[in-house]
């Protein structure tokens, strides 16, 4: 059965952030690692092979993305969380790196197929997110997993909340909420009057979708493997798709990597004091990705009302500074940054090869993004 293990490790407290370079070297570190080893075999005689990985690194550390074949949920988990613990005790240079998270996201019609194999008095759930959360509550490191039923509205609500002080990048005015030392004896703005439980709910909900986004990327590369592009893509995409649709043959299995890493990247800095601007289209598209997937997660729990709607725009406006990248989804704009009205409004060059480019010398971008993201592509009259 094939498994998608997500690892979250972390530098040692205290340590400084990781640089352009380091990160470079962290990746480099973890590549070669992984591309040394095949198969894991368990205590038991059990065999994990892994077919793919993926190596995201953020200045806090780096998010992982292991595709196993394992027997079972618990084995690939279990395989894995051993695997990388021993790498990050071996590797020198991450010596004190932590595992902060190891579990697999569920995709529940393909891993009944693994559940429905096991049989017996004592066997577990044949509900994946209940066994999955029996498996995790025995392991030391495990945080409480909600029931299969899921959290009721109000738990949710209260979750989101808690979670707002994490989107550390953004404070309570970032999402409407503004206190009179916000104002500074100005007039509060009539356009949005957030109140701060509806500014954090909005801000929490931002950051509980930055697991959804990432993990959906590193779905999207899994399926995206083997395809040209995603025009020529068979397999059901979950974000790619939500890209504008005419450069759909310019988004290649480079081009998802190089997003990948820049949305890594994007998140990280959300999540810490000091983020100040989006340094490239990229971002502009993800940042819209983000607040797509922070909307379904919100309706999905009846909490998108007016509100939360209204703090979600106030977001919108103090951290894009324009709504450029919007013209990429409506035909009728084509070609107009590069018209004399687009130079005339100071737009960027919004043409896919530009996306990861950054907006000045000041905003840098993660190095791996700054490789041609579109190679050996017959560009079409729109893709450029």
């Amino acid at each position: 059965m094939n498994y998608a293990v997500t690892v979250d490790t972390s530098r040692p407290e205290g340590t400084s952030e990781l640089d352009e370079l380091q990160r470079a070297g962290v990746v480099h570190l973890l590549g070669g690692a992984f591309d040394a080893i095949d198969a894991i075999e368990g205590e038991d005689g059990e065999v994990v092979e892994i077919t793919n990985h993926f190596i995201g690194v953020h200045p806090q550390g780096a998010l992982l993305k292991v595709f196993v074949d394992a027997p079972s949920l618990e084995d690939a988990e279990d395989a894995i969380e051993a695997l990388v613990g021993d790498i990050l005790e071996n590797l020198e240079p991450l010596a004190g790196w932590s595992i902060d998270r190891c579990e697999v996201q569920l995709h529940l019609d393909s891993a009944k197929e693994s559940l429905e194999a096991a049989d017996g008095p004592h066997a577990p759930s044949a509900d994946p997110v209940t066994r999955a959360a029996t498996h995790r509550a025995t392991r030391p490191t495990a945080a409480p997993e909600p029931t299969a039923d899921g959290p009721s509205p109000d738990e949710m609500r209260t979750t989101l909340q808690a979670l707002a002080p994490k989107l550390a990048g953004t404070s309570p005015s970032t999402f409407g909420h503004l206190t009179p030392q916000d104002l500074d004896g100005e007039e509060a703005s009539e356009e949005f009057n957030v109140a701060r439980p509806v500014a954090d709910l909005a801000a929490g909900a931002v950051f509980h979708s930055i697991d959804i986004l990432l993990d959906e990327i590193f779905e999207d590369i899994a399926t995206l493997n083997g395809s040209p592009n995603v025009a020529q893509c068979d397999g059901p995409l979950l974000q790619l798709e939500s890209l504008p649709e005419k450069f759909a043959h310019l988004y290649t299995p480079l081009f998802a990597q190089q997003l990948l890493v820049t949305a890594v990247d994007l998140t990280a800095r959300l999540s810490r004091p000091g983020f100040t601007q989006l340094s490239c289209v990229a971002e502009e598209l993800l940042l819209r990705m983000l607040l797509e997937t922070t909307e379904v997660t919100l309706d999905l729990y009846g909490l998108l009302d007016d509100d939360v709607q209204e703090a979600l725009a106030a977001f919108r406006e103090n951290v894009y500074e324009d709504l450029d990248h919007e013209t990429l989804y409506d035909p009728a704009l084509d070609g107009l940054d590069e018209s004399p009205v687009g130079e005339a409004l100071g737009m960027a060059p919004m043409g896919v090869a530009d996306w990861f480019e950054p907006f000045s010398a000041g905003r840098p971008v993660h190095p791996y993004a700054v490789a041609p993201a579109v190679d050996n592509v017959q560009e079409g009259p729109d893709s450029l």
